[in-house]
């Protein structure tokens, strides 16, 4: 049975405009929606920031080169990707000569659960929802110390602020988020 438009999510427009016509917008649009979310998946694992980046660069360079292999009736788009970032991954990982984690020793023959991807994707819903409810200076320096990576210096030091009143708004910030996600795990 072929998905009717209703049930096609903006992914897997994205996905199939890459696949057919090689559209560069789509896949800008598939880029920013899933490099944090692979990002995040791939250092979950121990993997730290900067190899992680590069994992989730190739990742998608991957999925541009190979759109014409995704089959929307086989997997969903998320599923698809992530199996490739987990490949991708264990390469990196055994090349390095470090062991598997646990998480990633699972059957590669074996499907990634749609239900959890989609549980992770309203996490971050939720998370995105909770940091939009922030005050705006707390919310502009915890994007700046958790997305932006920078250190609390480079904060006080780019915004001009005392570093007491970054580290002031961090913890605030941290807290009230705890507050509002609690019931998430």
């Amino acid at each position: 049975m072929k998905p009717t438009a209703t049930q096609v999510s903006p992914q897997t427009t994205w996905m199939l405009a890459v696949r057919d016509h090689r559209d560069r917008t789509a896949f800008s649009a598939l880029f920013d929606h899933f490099a944090p979310r692979l990002k995040g998946f791939v250092m979950r694992s121990g993997t730290g920031s900067a190899q992680a980046e590069e994992i989730v660069q190739e990742v998608l360079l991957t999925v541009w080169r190979k759109a014409e292999q995704f089959d929307p009736a086989r997997a969903q788009v998320s599923a698809w990707i992530y199996q490739i970032a987990r490949n991708r991954q264990i390469d990196v990982i055994r090349k390095e000569g470090r062991p598997l984690p646990d998480e990633l020793r699972e059957d590669p023959a074996a499907e990634p659960d749609a239900s959890q991807i989609l549980a992770v994707e309203q996490e971050v819903n939720q998370l995105k929802q909770a940091l939009e409810r922030l005050k705006p200076d707390q919310r502009t320096i915890i994007n700046q110390a958790y997305l932006g990576e920078l250190t609390q210096q480079e904060i006080s030091t780019q915004t001009g602020l005392p570093l007491g009143t970054i580290k002031s708004r961090i913890r605030l910030g941290l807290e009230r988020l705890r507050h509002e996600l609690k019931d998430l795990r």
